[in-house]
């Protein structure tokens, strides 16, 4: 009956009065809607985009000097590269399902803001679309200074994530951490040519050695996507170091090649469910040598060279299940949360006839999904799993289960609650599993504590507030608490302290002026247990992709 009234609503007479017209639109669906859209079979008519700058002058907060020197110099998205990223053109049918996941598409780069698809009007059989997008500051110097579980890190340098508009990234960063100090170089490209292949291309250089990395290949872009292909190569030189108590006890050298080549293929969506199959080649090599630091504890520690040349099949399971949100892992921007199920399986075999150390069944699988009502009361699970069958035993075997509640009992309040559980089993010796103020466990050093085995327990109130200082960033805070440990094997350990807790408020700073989506940490934490001398408050400056 619905779709009968939609039909005869988009089919009325221009001689039906306006007051006849105003009491049917007061009681019946809008014409203009994609139910009455679809139903009617409307075609898609004229495509506009509206690619907005980055401060709306239109409004009198955002027009001053600073903000309309911005403007003008900041160069907008091209329309035709958000064109291209469109899954409908003009005489197409109208799909609501297109219009939504092109809209998420479009969010999903990092020059955009905010991408909105509406139906305009509606005559003929057509209905136009328009395309508003907002863009954001793209040019950004990296100042970057970071401090966790004692430690500081920092970036200096530049990143240009929409250059000349094209929606090409381009980054030159000196990268400082616990771990090394390099120099690095990238290059991305999402939409190479006029095509929806992908190219990454990066270089990066330290002390301690150097490495390259390049993508190029056609992924599936979009639900209904039928084929992907793809050539991956990783390769790295570098030191690799061990920790207890916060502490350095061992290192060593890891040169590190991987190579993969696949391709896939896909029947596409079916009833809000897509299945994809795809094979292909892998290559991966590790080589150990002796670090530089032989004045370390355990400093002849090495793990034994592997190289596993295999052919791999591989399964996904999709379901076309998601959400929009504000203020739920950000603040104050749009967010694309992904509430259905996923399920993924991966088989390969590496055989010493073609070239492997030793033979061994590679497996990788994993699951994950969402329940209750998104953005009021919603809880998300996922389990990965990961190991290789070698001389008949399970090695390097770790699964990795975690579920995240959000409850938002007020409008500008959330309750969330974390729990990570990871359990390892002959893991590699460069496969170690920490927990400390790097690891979620912010009272502590830096992978203080090591094991084959942690669990990790967070709850923090969260608050959204509605200050918005200088139109540039949103506000947050939190209060939480922390609690996990660490167990199993830990070969270069000392006795394991057992479970360690933390309480701790902090600051959150958003902005969605800008294409970085991380959310700036400013917290104070105060452990409640561990060894002798440790700080009794850690303060932590972090970058991060969530709240």
């Amino acid at each position: 009956m619905r779709t009968v009234i939609c039909v005869i609503l988009l089919l009325l007479p221009a001689m039906v009065s306006r007051a006849q017209a105003d009491t049917v639109a007061m009681t019946e669906p809008d014409p203009l809607s994609p139910a009455c859209l679809e139903a009617a079979g409307a075609r898609i008519g004229e495509i506009t985009i509206d690619n907005a700058n980055i401060f709306d002058l239109d409004d009198p907060r955002e027009n001053n000097v600073l903000f309309r020197t911005a403007n003008r110099l900041h160069i907008r998205a091209l329309q035709r590269i958000i064109r291209r990223q469109l899954l409908f053109k003009t005489g197409d049918l109208y799909s609501q399902r297109l219009t939504d996941e092109s809209a998420r598409i479009l969010r999903s780069n990092e020059y955009l803001a905010d991408a909105q698809i509406t139906p305009t009007h509606y005559a003929n059989g057509a209905v136009d679309i328009l395309v508003h997008t907002k863009d954001v500051w793209t040019l950004k110097p990296r100042l970057d200074f970071g401090r966790s579980g004692g430690k500081n890190a920092g970036t200096i340098g530049f990143e240009e994530s929409n250059l000349l508009g094209t929606g090409v990234s381009l980054s030159l960063l000196h990268v400082s951490n616990v771990d090394s100090t390099s120099d690095r170089i990238e290059y991305r490209d999402r939409e190479l040519g006029n095509t929806h292949y992908g190219l990454l291309a990066a270089y990066s250089h330290s002390d301690e050695g150097s490495g390259y990395q390049f993508d190029l290949g056609l992924p599936f872009y979009a639900l209904d996507s039928r084929r992907s292909h793809g050539l991956a190569v990783l390769s790295g030189d570098g030191i690799e170091t061990l920790y207890d108590r916060g502490e350095p006890q061992a290192e060593f050298r890891n040169q590190e090649n991987n190579y993969q080549v696949d391709a896939g293929m896909s029947s596409g969506l079916h009833a809000g469910w897509v299945k994809r199959y795809s094979g292909g080649l892998g290559f991966e090599e590790n080589r150990f040598s002796p670090g530089g630091d032989d004045t370390l504890p355990m400093s002849g520690v090495l793990p034994p060279d592997r190289r596993f040349v295999y052919p791999f099949l591989a399964v996904e399971i999709l379901q076309d299940e998601f959400s929009v949100l504000k203020n739920h892992d950000q603040i104050g921007r749009v967010e694309d949360i992904f509430h259905g199920t996923r399920l993924k399986l991966q088989l390969g075999y590496a055989s010493t006839a073609f070239g492997s150390l030793d033979s061994a069944v590679l497996l990788d699988a994993g699951a994950s999904k969402g329940f209750g009502e998104p953005g009021v009361d919603s809880v998300y699970t996922l389990a990965d799993l990961s190991t290789r069958w070698e001389g008949g035993q399970a090695e390097n075997l770790l699964l990795k289960t975690a579920a995240s509640w959000y409850y938002r009992h007020s409008p500008r309040r959330m309750l969330y609650n974390s729990l990570k559980v990871d359990i390892g089993s002959n893991l590699d010796l460069d496969n170690p599993l920490y927990l400390g103020g790097d690891t979620g466990l912010r009272g502590y050093p830096l992978r203080y504590q090591g094991g084959s085995s942690s669990m990790l327990y967070t709850i923090e109130e969260r608050y959204f507030t509605n200050w918005y200082p200088f139109r540039l960033f949103h506000i947050g805070g939190a209060l939480f608490f922390d609690v996990g440990r660490t167990w199993g094997d830990n070969p270069v350990g000392t006795t394991n302290l057992g479970w360690l807790r933390d309480v701790g408020f902090g600051l959150r700073v958003g902005n969605n002026r800008t294409g970085t989506g991380k959310v700036i940490h400013l917290d104070l934490a105060f452990p409640l247990d561990g060894a002798d001398g440790i700080d009794s408050v850690q303060f932590l400056v972090e970058a991060k992709g969530t709240f």
